[in-house]
Formats: structure tokens, C-alpha cells, sequence
């Protein structure tokens, strides 16, 4: 079977090779059959490394411990669940996922959008064939999943402990989902320059494509946080750790892209910007494959030291050279077709939103990238912490946030500020009523009452454009509330589901503000019957019980929560031990609330002294942000729902001005 599985990823390789090739010869010398074949080479490569994943799935599932690579990310006493999902616990199988993913994506682009971008779809075979084969030149010659050890050993290694928790079982294939989708504008936006098609007809085509490979990134950042706050006992869920930066900085680019977009699609402007945007993003992904991959950082996320650091950065260095030449080449297409006719429009508010992604984007990259660099020139690498992205980057995305609330009150072209202050006179009262309020009730932080104060008045505004759009559709159409505000969604899906984005943000926010301002944390060993307190709640270590599973041994701490003498709950952090792996894992309990989770982890435990050790934390308002990113993805979701009406019209705009690939003479 691993040989099966080999020659099916080499046979992959070699369709993708030859599909690159026929897209070349067939576009260039105007045989459309050869450009048909490449699409069929397209299905092909996604068929065969279907075929490949399936077979290493399937060696999972028979425990076939002769693989490296089975051996040593599961178990027999493995759970069922976790033997499935460990294709993409290692570096090689998450790297067969990846590519497996980019197949799939690829075959969706040259089936769905065929016959609307005929002159246009050749390139983009050739762009996305050119990154699946660097992936699999990766799996099948550096790297190999099939790998086969000179014996059979009675038992695998079993998953990382780390790794058994839905958060990091569904956080890599959201990520993968959202870094691979990042790929089909890339392509399209190549392949726009190289055909000289650079108006907005590339980005319309690829906008749902876009926002999917964003709203995946969102979740898998998201689920990256989850994962951290209820498994690594720290009482976090963001660290400015350099993996999740390398998640981030597409996120970044990608958001700004977004933004910036409608202007061209508006008023034909930015559109070196936006291609400069693509390519940034698209290569941010790959840098932070490269990071993940090649063990040049130090992170509970990264895989071990490897040899595939030279090959990304090639690669890298490749698609960006490339992509940069291109975009030189073709400056006299991508001038904008009007200008900016008043800083104080929408357009100059777009503009604004852009540089502050971008310099948030740069403040992240300096920082994740900086220990390299210093340990380059001094032979000692500097890390660079929390405080620094704290100082320079929370700044920069407070003020996104508070342009998120006055942007939409700009008109395109030219705004008038004596009607932008009479939109905004009212919120501006409620936020100042807010702020005294907060006063009175304690809230005294002026961190605090600046961040919750911005949230006060871009929430009100965000609901206001919702007001005024019902209001409007019953004048228009005589509607009641309940049928104009579904209508008013349905009809501008994209604007509205951008709004439903800017309350997740909001309420998101919210809770970062309250968990990190007001976040109380307790380190404390204690014995059996002995209490410690935390804040205004008292812990007390009642017991601790032994379980002992088929694949692990379990210590667990009984714990009594209490407030002003009240009991309030119990908790009982758990502590295991695998025995394949020889690793430990801490599993913290959690009480949660809209106000405040109460947070403990049991980090040690000495049998002979009776002596155990305890992190408590109480992290007010912390599940707003998970409240806010599922609304942030409910609002993903709805802008990016298809709108079938739309898509027909645009189909027959394009049928009739015949964007097909020329028929040689």
C-alpha cells in the first residue's frame, strides 16, 4: 500500500507537469483542445491525490505501524476520532492535506468559472498546477508520507497529548482551507497582468473565493485561541506567539484587500494597490508555511527542525521576484481610472483602513521575524515578546476599530462634516452617557474606558445603518420590521454581512478588553483541605483521584469554589499522562459566564509531599470572545453567500462580450 500510495503521488506529479505545459502550448499557439486537456489534468492531479490520502487514511485506520509517519502519530488505544484526523498531526501529512486541499480548490475554480473566464482560466491552471507541483516535488522527494520503517513495531507513539482537542483537530484544516484559498486570487490576479485584463472583472470573479479564504482564516484563528485558553493551562488564548502571527499577517493582508477592493470595483481606482495586496497576501501564507515547517522558530505550534527551510524560501523568493516582475511590467495597465477627489470621502476612508492594516501588518512581521535577523548579525537570538506587539500593535487596531464606525457615515467622492457630525451627534452622546455610567459602576482604567468607550459608539453607528436601511425599505415598499430587515440583508448581502463582521469585531473586542485589563491570576501550592483565594473567589483542594485509561493515566483535583462564603461551583483540572508517548498533558477546568470565566489548572503534583500546585485566573468578560467571533463568522458567511441573480447577469455580461480562448487559424 505505502508503494501504491508513492507511485500515485509521483503519477500526481507527473499530470501536473504536463498540465502546466498544455495550458502553456495550448493558450500560446490557440489550440483550445490543449487547454481542455490541462482542465482534465487539473481533475486528474485532485483525483490522485484524493487516492493518496485516502490510502494513508485507511493505514491509520489498521493501525499499519510499518509507515514512520503512522508510527509515530498514533496508537492502537488511539481513539477512532483522533486516528482519522492524525493525517495532519506531522509535518508530512499535513503537507499531503495541504496539497490535497489545493487540488480540491482547483478543480472547484476550472469547473465553476470555465465558460465566464476562458481567456483568463489557462493562466490560472498554470499558476495553481505551478504551486501544486512545488508541493508535491515536497512530498515526493523530500519529504515522504509513505515512508516505511525497516520493522514493524508493536505500537505507534500515539497523537501529541496537545493535540487531542476538537479546537486543534478542526484549527489546521481551517487554516490550510483559508492559506490554499488565498491561492485562487493570486492566480487570477497573475493571470489578469499577463493578459492585460486588470479591470475589476478578476476580482468579482474571485470576491466569493476571497472572503472564503478569509473567513476560514478567521475560524482557524479563532479555533487556534480556543484550543489554547481550554488546553495549554495558561489562561490565554492569544500570545503573539510566532505561529499565530504567521496566521495573522495573511489575515491582515487579506482584510485590507477586502476593503480595498471596493474602491476599484466603485471607481476603477487602486489597482496597483490591490495586486501589490494579492501578492503579499498570497506570499504570507507560504512564509508562514515556512515558519510552521522549518524549525527556524521556537513555538508550541511549529513542527520540529527540518530540511524543507531552503526549499520554501526558494520558493518564496520565486513567487515574489516573479510576481513583483510582472507587476513592473505592467504599471502602464494598472493606472487607476479616476482620483481621489476629496480627503474626506469614503475612498480616502478606505485608503486610511489600508495603511493601518498595513502598518499593523508590518509591526507583526517585524517582531516575529526579528530573532532570525538577530541571530543572523549577533549570533544570539532576540526574542521579542508580548509587550512590544502590545505597545505598537493594539494602537493601531484600536484605531481600525474606531474608523470601522465612521467610515460607513462617509459618502463616495466628497462627504460634508456638518452632515458626518449630525450622524454621529448621538452616538457620541450615548458613548459619553456609557463612559459615566462605566465610572459609576467602578470601571476605572482609562485603558479600559477608551476601549469600551469605542465599542459603545462604533456599536451604536453599526446598528444605526441597520435602523436607517428598514426605515428606508418601509417607506419604499411598505414592509413591516420583520420582512424589511431579511429583504434589506438578501438584497446587499455584501454590505450588511460587512456591518453583522463590524458587531463580531465589537463584541470580540469587548472581551479582549475585559480579559486583559481586569485578568486576575494566582499561582499557589497547597495540600489537601487547605484553600487558597483569587480575586473575591476562594479555591479549595478537597482531593485528588487517580484514573487510569487503556492509553493514559489521569490525576484529577476536586476543587470547591466559593464567594463570600458562598459556594459558587466546583472544578476539577485534570493532569494526564500518555503511556505511548511518555507525555504529559494538563487539561484546565473552566466555570464560564457572560461576566467572567473562573479558570484552573492543576500544574503539579507530589505524591509523597501530598503538595499540589494550582494556576487560578479570573478573566472577566472572556466569553464575549467567542460570542463575537461566531457572530464575525455569521457575518462571513452571509456576505459571502452566493447571490444567483447577480451571477447570471455578470454570465451573460461576459457571454456577450466572448472572453474565450482564440481557435488556432
Amino acid at each position: 500500500m505505502a508503494e501504491i500510495g508513492y507511485i500515485t503521488l509521483l503519477l500526481a506529479l507527473a499530470a501536473t507537469v504536463y498540465g502546466i505545459f498544455a495550458a502553456l502550448i495550448g493558450v500560446r499557439r490557440r489550440y483550445p483542445e490543449l487547454v481542455l486537456s490541462a482542465r482534465h489534468a487539473t481533475v486528474a492531479v485532485m483525483g490522485l491525490v484524493t487516492l493518496a490520502v485516502g490510502l494513508l487514511e485507511y493505514a491509520f485506520l489498521q493501525n499499519d505501524f510499518t509507515l514512520e509517519y503512522v508510527a509515530s502519530n498514533s496508537s492502537r488505544a488511539q481513539s477512532l476520532f483522533y486516528k482519522a484526523t492524525a493525517l495532519w498531526a506531522g509535518q508530512d501529512g499535513s503537507l499531503l492535506f495541504w496539497t490535497w486541499i489545493l487540488a480540491l480548490i482547483s478543480v472547484g475554480v476550472v469547473l465553476r468559472k470555465w465558460h465566464q473566464n476562458r481567456a483568463l482560466m489557462p493562466y490560472v491552471i498554470v499558476i495553481l498546477l505551478g504551486i501544486e507541483a512545488f508541493f508535491l516535488v515536497l512530498i515526493t522527494l523530500v519529504v515522504n508520507p509513505f515512508a516505511r520503517l525497516s520493522f514493524m513495531p508493536p505500537d505507534g507513539n500515539g497523537l501529541n497529548p496537545l493535540l487531542r482537542h476538537p479546537g486543534m483537530t478542526f484549527h489546521p484544516p481551517m487554516l490550510y482551507l483559508g492559506f490554499v484559498g488565498l491561492s485562487v486570487p493570486f492566480a487570477f490576479a497573475m493571470a489578469a497582468l499577463i493578459t492585460r485584463r486588470t479591470n475589476d472583472a478578476w476580482i468579482r470573479t474571485t470576491r466569493r473565493w476571497t472572503l472564503a479564504a478569509w473567513g476560514f482564516l478567521s475560524i482557524g484563528l479563532l479555533l487556534g485561541g480556543w484550543w489554547a485558553y481550554e488546553t495549554l493551562g495558561w489562561g490565554g488564548y492569544w500570545a503573539w506567539d510566532p505561529v499565530e502571527n504567521s496566521a495573522l499577517m495573511p489575515w491582515l493582508a487579506g482584510t485590507a484587500f477586502l476593503h480595498s477592493v471596493m474602491i476599484q470595483e466603485k471607481r476603477g481606482m487602486l489597482k496597483l494597490w490591490n495586486m501589490v495586496l494579492v501578492v503579499l497576501a498570497f506570499n504570507l501564507t507560504i512564509l508562514g508555511t515556512f515558519l510552521t515547517r522549518s524549525g527556524v522558530i521556537s513555538s508550541v505550534h511549529s513542527f520540529t527542525q527540518s530540511n524543507l527551510g531552503p526549499f520554501f524560501l526558494g520558493f518564496i523568493a520565486l513567487l515574489f521576484v516573479g510576481s513583483a516582475a510582472l507587476v513592473y511590467d505592467r504599471l502602464d495597465v494598472l493606472r487607476s481610472d479616476n482620483e481621489l477627489d476629496s480627503l474626506f470621502s469614503r475612498e480616502a476612508g478606505f485608503v486610511l483602513n489600508n495603511l493601518l492594516f498595513m502598518g499593523a501588518l508590518f509591526a507583526v512581521f517585524w517582531g516575529t521575524i526579528f530573532p532570525m535577523i538577530s541571530e543572523i548579525v549577533t549570533g544570539e537570538k532576540i526574542t521579542v515578546g508580548p509587550p512590544y506587539f502590545n505597545k505598537v500593535v493594539i494602537p493601531i487596531l484600536w484605531s481600525v476599530i474606531l474608523l470601522m464606525g465612521i467610515g460607513p457615515l462617509l459618502a463616495w467622492r466628497r462627504s460634508s462634516p456638518k452632515k458626518l457630525g449630525s450622524y454621529t451627534l448621538w452616538p457620541f452622546v450615548f458613548t459619553a452617557a456609557s463612559v459615566v455610567v462605566m465610572v459609576v459602576f467602578g470601571i476605572r482604567e482609562p485603558v479600559a474606558l477608551v476601549g469600551f468607550g469605542t465599542c459603545a459608539f462604533v456599536g451604536i453607528i453599526t446598528l444605526l445603518e441597520y435602523v436607517r436601511g428598514v426605515r428606508a425599505r418601509r417607506r419604499t415598499a411598505g414592509d413591516s420590521v420583520f420582512e424589511a430587515l431579511p429583504t434589506l440583508v438578501s438584497r446587499n448581502r455584501r454590505r450588511y454581512g460587512g456591518y453583522l463582521i463590524h458587531i463580531g469585531v465589537i463584541l470580540l473586542s469587548i472581551g479582549v478588553i475585559g480579559s486583559s485589563v481586569y485578568k486576575i491570576e494566582v499561582r499557589k501550592s497547597v495540600r489537601q483541605g487547605e484553600a487558597f483565594a483569587a480575586g473575591d473567589f476562594t479555591f479549595t483542594f478537597d482531593a485528588v483521584r487517580s484514573e487510569r485509561g487503556t492509553d493514559r493515566e489521569t490525576l484529577i483535583a476536586d476543587m470547591t469554589i466559593s464567594k463570600d462564603g458562598e459556594e459558587v461551583g466546583t472544578l476539577d483540572p485534570h493532569r494526564h499522562f500518555y503511556f505511548a508517548s511518555q507525555q504529559p498533558a494538563t487539561i484546565p477546568s473552566i466555570q464560564s459566564s457572560l461576566s467572567r470565566d473562573i479558570y484552573l489548572s492543576f500544574s503539579a503534583y507530589d505524591p509523597q509531599s501530598g503538595l499540589a500546585t494550582f494556576e487560578a485566573f479570573v478573566n472577566p468578560l472572556v466569553v464575549w470572545v467567542w460570542v463575537g467571533g461566531v457572530v464575525f463568522i455569521a457575518g462571513t458567511i452571509v456576505a459571502a453567500w452566493p447571490d444567483l441573480a447577480e451571477e447570471r447577469r455578470l454570465a451573460e455580461v461576459r457571454f456577450r462580450r466572448g472572453a474565450v480562448v482564440p481557435t488556432r487559424a
